[in-house]
């Protein structure tokens, strides 16, 4: 009996003993995280398995078999199979981890095979992170990123990039270029809606990996947004946040149809107070895509995306001693010197309001295995502005309340008893029903023609004739509208290990500048003389405008100040050779362009309303190689140059139709070396780079004694930019997350330059000598190093990050004579911060469906600091100072504590 006991069990044993068994994990090649639910088959028959949460397999197969290894968005891999395997799956053609681009039109940074310094936030960090803040702050974690709130109102935002601020960083919303093609600036007030339906952020630090000839002086940030989604469902979710700050938002696919339709939709709606003092704000946002796929070679996919908003701002920058003198106890971040109310209500001088719908049709040819097409139309209608004062109130004290080049506390006295301060509340702010008051009481019935008019109360700017009271104050919009067309193509084969890519870029920008009225603030007309064809005309309440996005602008109604139009348009080819195989990539991209130009002025420029038309030609090469030295260990470089057409102010400076004769293009050279290593348990990357700016214009307007605003030119501004970046990634064990990036950089001005003053009547009015050479570039950090910590526990996962800036130095003001003198002290140094994040999300089931938690406190410590400055006051013996710095210096300081809980449902 014991024999065949044996025999038994070893009959029973014999499938196990007789068949090997292969373990391995699969991982994201692009963030080496593990892959749960890829599939592994073996090559030819139906035996396989799926990976488990970590990424972990193991499947009945001997070594040297042939593993199929697949997973939806990634390129199906085939390797040989061996005991402890570890497998990388690269994002396919149309994917990149969790995000899934649009079209093929978009170009892609991949890790281990494009030659730049690259970083991918997930649609996970976006919606979890981002929460109330503004939408560049997500990209604060990013070496050599640098975004603040700036003046702190909705959408009024900035990021700039290794140094760069927006006009010379590229961005790019589906591979579409959305910098303004006129000041080259990006305002984040038009994308407020970017947080709802972001699927993912590529930031492509240095020349970057985009054919289009784009101003990647400092990088490339790439947007991706939501398409059709071909899975059905839908999602709501609600935000409640600091300061009265709330956002419902909701979403439905209907999911692809066997006919090949899909659509998905999106409508949200937000409102706040403002974390400043009378910034409150409100706006929709709305998406709609329709995608059709009739075929394995077509696909397209329609797409509207809009973020109609208003908000209050702060627009005048604030002294130190401002916020220390008007805000609550101590230093107030939340001070506002142009807030108050009107009957009963927030009021603001300064309101923005805008609705910028972006309209897109992409289609993707398969024309063959080998040869693609990918075609995007896009157009844009932006209509809005921002309000701001007219009228010479300064000639009235009990009206003058804006200081000019002076504060608050040196205009209006601590004690309240300066210029204004009939107009004030005991609190500061602004009493605008005594500046209707005011306004009424100072100004007598008109007695000019026409008759009609007789007896109205009528104020103007410059006109003070016939009882035309000049020394009032109402509030104008100046309106920046603009229609854009544009269209991008390209046609890319693969012949064996060569990719061969021919494109072409063509835009098409009218840009709309004028000014309308308002609010008349309690008179009956307002009496405009901007307009050089005219004797003046009498603008009635019923003719102003509202501030508001989804009205009339305005633009076929009455101007006021002034009224031209900027054409631009761009037609530009581009062509791309890359070499790749597993171990060696390389690649070669140039381009050229010409960007026409041309203005009309139906107020200024009688004699010449309709300038020249001038075309400027542009271009650029760049090129670069990856080599993989195993599969831990990669080396990269690039390097390239660009020649850049000037902005549109410089070919018609000083507000005229006259082309500048000396116009030139501006010259970039960047050189970069890049180290990587990556595994399970670390990932580190290293970049060394150093960007040269050369023959830049810069126009800039400021304020006057009087009130009114000039213009400033500077001529051949030459900069560099040398830097170090290292980020990391360790995963100590399986639940636990830690991320650390440090960014050090040495940006300077190479050059002094010179400066032209212009009066408000483009008068000459002086030169200067700018002596900045060997002096920091300010407005960014030049050192910021940066560690979080994500921890995992079941369905809770909590996170921590701590932030450290430091070299961060006072943007330089033309207002300022600190750089007249040659042994001047240089761009001041602000005080070094550290500031905490905390988060934590709960997700569960609800219904049995997907739900989850999130809270965010940002600034968790409430730290009190400096986030930029545009004044250069060195602190002297016996001078106020706070933290070392003089307390006239007028700078915007960061939030305090903030936070937001939001709750999402998933069906």
């Amino acid at each position: 009996m014991k024999r065949y006991g044996l025999l038994l069990i070893a009959l029973l044993m014999f499938p196990l003993i007789s068949v090997a068994q292969i373990s391995g994990t699969v991982f994201d090649a692009g963030s080496n995280e593990p892959l749960p639910g890829a599939n592994v088959i073996i090559k030819g028959t139906q035996t396989g398995t799926s990976t488990g949460t970590g990424g972990t397999f193991t499947i009945n197969a001997e070594e040297g078999d042939i593993l199929v290894i697949s997973f939806v968005g990634y390129k199906e891999k085939e390797v040989t199979a061996e005991e402890g395997m570890e497998i990388f799956l690269e994002p396919d053609a149309k994917a990149l981890g969790e995000i899934v681009v649009s079209s093929r039109t978009i170009d892609i940074a991949r890790e281990r095979e494009t030659p730049v310094a690259v970083t991918t936030i997930t649609p996970r960090e976006i919606s979890e992170e981002v929460g109330n803040q503004e939408f560049p702050e997500i990209m604060n974690d990013t070496p050599g990123a640098y975004a603040t709130k700036q003046s702190g109102g909705y959408g009024d935002s900035r990021i700039s990039l290794r140094g760069f601020d927006q006009s010379n960083t590229a961005f790019l919303i589906n591979g579409q270029p959305v910098n303004d093609m006129e000041n080259g600036w990006v305002y984040w007030s038009n994308w407020q809606g970017l947080t709802d339906v972001a699927s993912g952020i590529q930031i492509q630090r240095g020349l970057g990996a985009s054919n289009l000839a784009v101003p990647s002086v400092g990088g490339t940030v790439s947007i991706f947004t939501k398409t059709a989604e071909k899975e059905r469902g839908g999602s709501v979710s609600q935000m409640i946040g600091n300061d009265g700050y709330t956002k419902t938002a909701a979403s439905y696919n209907t999911g692809l149809g066997e006919n090949g339709w899909s659509a998905s939709f999106l409508l949200s709606y937000w409102q706040g107070n403002g974390y400043v003092d009378n910034t409150s704000g409100a706006g929709w946002t709305y998406f709609g895509a329709i995608g059709y796929e009739p075929n394995d070679s077509h696909s397209f996919n329609l797409s509207v995306l809009g973020a109609g908003q208003w908000h209050h701002q702060r627009n005048v920058w604030v002294s130190i001693r401002d916020f220390e003198n008007f805000g609550d106890e101590g230093i107030d971040p939340r001070w506002n010197t142009n807030g108050g109310t009107l009957n009963g209500d927030e009021y603001n001088m300064r309101r923005n309001f805008y609705n910028k719908p972006l309209g897109t049709l992409n289609w993707d040819w398969e024309i063959s295995e080998n040869v693609t097409l990918a075609t995007s139309l896009y157009g844009s209608a932006g209509r809005g502005g921002g309000t701001g004062p007219r009228g010479q109130n300064y000639f009235n004290s009990d009206i003058d309340l804006y200081p000019f080049n002076n504060d608050l506390t040196g205009h209006l006295g601590t004690d309240m008893n300066g210029a204004g301060a009939a107009s004030r509340n005991s609190d500061g702010t602004i009493n605008f029903d005594n500046v209707v008051n005011v306004n009424r009481s100072t100004t007598s019935g008109y007695t000019g023609s026409p008759s009609e008019y007789n007896g109205l109360l009528i104020g103007s700017n410059g006109y003070n004739s016939n009882n035309v009271n000049n020394a009032v104050l109402v509030r104008r919009a100046s309106m920046n509208s603009h229609n854009w067309y544009g269209a991008i193509s390209k046609l890319e084969a693969e012949v064996d290990k060569f990719t061969f890519s021919l494109g072409v870029d063509l835009r098409d920008y009218t840009g709309y500048h004028y000014r309308a009225m308002n609010d008349m603030l309690g008179l009956d007309g307002y009496f405009s003389t901007g307009n050089a064809n005219s004797m003046g005309q009498i603008i009635e309440p019923d003719n102003t405008i509202k501030a508001s996005p989804f009205n009339d602008t305005g633009l076929a109604g009455p101007k006021i100040d002034y009224y031209n139009i900027g054409y631009v348009d761009w037609q530009g080819v581009n062509g791309m050779v890359e070499y790749n195989t597993d171990k060696f990539s390389a690649v070669i991209q140039g381009g050229l362009s010409n960007q026409g130009y041309q203005r009309e002025d139906f107020f200024d420029q009688p004699n010449n309303s309709l300038s020249e038309k001038k075309n400027i030609l542009g271009g650029y090469v760049k090129g670069g190689a990856n080599y993989n030295i195993n599969d831990r260990h990669n080396v990269f470089a690039n390097a390239g140059f660009i020649s850049r057409q000037p902005l549109f102010d410089a070919v018609f400076p000083n507000f005229a139709n006259a082309i500048n004769p000396n116009l030139q293009n501006e010259q970039i050279t960047s050189v970069e070396l890049g180290y990587g290593y990556t595994s399970y348990w670390l990932d580190v990357s290293l970049n060394l780079y150093s960007t040269v700016w050369g023959n830049r214009f810069i126009e800039s307007s400021f304020p006057n004694d009087q009130g009114t605003f000039g213009t400033a030119q500077f001529d051949d501004v030459d900069q560099r930019h040398n830097g170090v970046e290292f980020e990391t990634t360790v995963r100590p064990m399986e639940n636990l997350t830690l991320e650390g990036m440090l960014s050090v950089g040495d940006w300077k001005y190479t050059n002094n330059f010179n400066a032209t003053l212009f009066d408000d009547n483009n008068n000459q009015i002086g030169t200067a000598t700018l002596y900045t050479k060997d002096v920091k570039v300010g407005d960014a950090a030049q050192f910021v190093g940066n560690i979080k910590a994500d921890y995992r526990l079941g369905d809770l996962s909590v996170d921590a990050s701590y932030r450290h800036v430091d070299n961060l130095y006072a943007d330089y003001s033309i207002t300022d004579d600190a750089f007249t003198n040659p042994d001047n002290e240089g761009a001041l140094k602000l005080p070094a911060y550290g500031l905490v994040d905390l988060g934590a999300t709960y997700r569960f089931e609800f219904f049995g469906q997907s739900a989850s938690a999130r809270v965010n406190i940002n600034n968790l410590f409430n730290k009190t600091y400096i986030a930029e400055s545009n004044t250069n006051i060195h602190a002297e013996s016996g001078d106020p100072t706070w933290n070392g710095i003089d307390k006239r210096n007028s700078v915007w300081y960061g939030f305090g504590r903030t936070w937001n809980v939001s709750l999402s449902y998933e069906f």
